[in-house]
């Protein structure tokens, strides 16, 4: 791909990503107006004065913090879906270990355009970097030009770049996960910090202790504490699954990569 298709590909993918954390802005205070400020969910149908119902009611309650902490959340699932896709993808067919020991094989072999078709139905990331090298692999062994260490430096380089163009791929959008799990509970500390805030103020205003309304205005506060809280662990739990499968990937990459510099450089000293 060239530099130019390249950037242009980076720009669609970063205005991708701005629209949908716009779009889950827009959902969240959807929710929280339609859904949450239902009438249904309130006594006598009062949605300012009336007692909440049901838990919607409770949360709508929380104050104008709740719809942002709501669409920190289809923020966090929207974009974990969307790792989970694209790392299943970057997978491609069949077991990794099983493909690396066939190419390895098929390499051994001499049989390259064998190991390439392989690659072409294995349709990964480790395959395309593969394949990439194999193709780099064939040439080189007709090329009288270059010394054997040279070839084996210049098969190592593209295998590198190849590797360099992949592995943006498997962690792009992974910043937003991180953020989230940042942001998100601080989000729901400060909309319990206004509420605590309203909730005293009315207190004192009232004249004389109220323990019920106190109470009450408390348990609307911690509603966005809640929020923020399950958002920043949910938001921990995917960043940390994906690392972990983002890691394992570049790591066979890696092997992989090693693995056939090195079966390169035992064929050219026979």
């Amino acid at each position: 791909m060239s530099t130019k298709g390249q950037s242009l590909k980076e720009a669609l993918q970063s205005a991708f990503a701005s629209s949908v954390i716009v779009l889950c802005l827009v959902i969240g205070y959807l929710i929280y107006t339609y859904l949450m400020g239902n009438p249904n969910n309130f006594e006598g149908g009062n949605v300012l004065n009336g007692h909440p119902l049901n838990y919607l009611g409770i949360v709508y309650r929380g104050g104008f913090i709740v719809p942002l902490l709501i669409a920190i959340n289809v923020i966090l699932i929207t974009f974990s879906i969307e790792r989970l896709i694209s790392l299943m993808r970057a997978t491609g067919k069949g077991r990794l270990s099983s493909f690396i020991r066939n190419i390895r094989s098929l390499v051994n072999d001499d049989n390259i355009e064998d190991a390439i078709t392989v690659c072409d139905k294995q349709k990964g990331s480790l395959a395309n970097v593969i394949k990439s090298g194999l193709h780099r692999y064939r040439t080189l062994q007709s090329d009288q030009t270059l010394q054997n260490d040279q070839k084996v430096l210049a098969l190592q380089k593209d295998l590198e770049e190849a590797s360099a163009l992949e592995l943006p791929m498997l962690s792009k959008n992974l910043v937003v996960l991180s953020t989230v799990a940042s942001i998100s509970v601080l989000v729901g500390l400060i909309g319990t910090v206004l509420g605590m805030i309203r909730a005293f103020k009315a207190l004192a205003q009232a004249g004389a202790p109220d323990a019920l309304a106190l109470a009450n205005g408390i348990s609307e506060a911690l509603v966005n504490t809640a929020f923020g809280i399950t958002g920043s662990t949910l938001a921990i739990i995917f960043y940390n699954y994906f690392s972990s499968k983002i890691d394992a990937m570049t790591f066979k990459i890696d092997e992989a990569s090693f693995s056939l510099s090195q079966t390169f450089a035992s064929t050219l000293k026979k």
